[in-house]
């Protein structure tokens, strides 16, 4: 099992390990009961060593998961804004939006690599519309 700082706090791991630095409880004993292999736990052991008083097992993200640049999200809604042109002219084809050329133009002109479903994830936060509505794609002229 990974993610030890999810299972206990950082007083029970460290009296687990001074525990063992006094040669109290034994290391496959304290392996089991936080569900760490060797490797591991002697890295907590040498993390705890180095400063007992600044030990703790929790995770400190860095940088935000999930989560685009300001460049980036600009330069997916300013392509969708081109893409969107596209499809509300009258004489294009075009019903729907192309995300796979969204995502090749954001590769080629401004050398960002975005997957697919974050291009659409942009779009559908943004709540740029999908398509033409069907009168726009189905439009008869009255013959009067």
């Amino acid at each position: 099992m990974a993610q030890i700082h999810k299972r206990f706090e950082d007083s029970q791991v460290k009296d687990l390990i001074s525990r063992y630095l006094r040669k109290e409880i034994g290391r496959k004993y304290v392996q089991e009961i936080l569900g760490i292999r060797k490797t591991r736990f002697f890295a907590l052991v040498k993390r705890f060593k180095e400063c007992a008083k600044k030990f703790s097992i929790q995770y400190l993200r860095e940088t935000i998961n999930r989560k685009i640049s300001p460049d980036i999200e600009q330069n997916i809604l300013k392509e969708l804004a081109i893409d969107k042109k596209l499809i509300e002219a009258e004489n294009n084809p075009l019903s729907s939006y192309n995300y796979s050329y969204v995502k090749d133009r954001l590769d080629d002109k401004y050398n960002q690599i975005v997957s697919v479903p974050t291009i659409i994830k942009e779009k559908t936060q943004k709540r740029q519309p999908y398509s033409r509505s069907i009168d726009q794609l189905y439009r008869r002229t009255d013959p009067a």
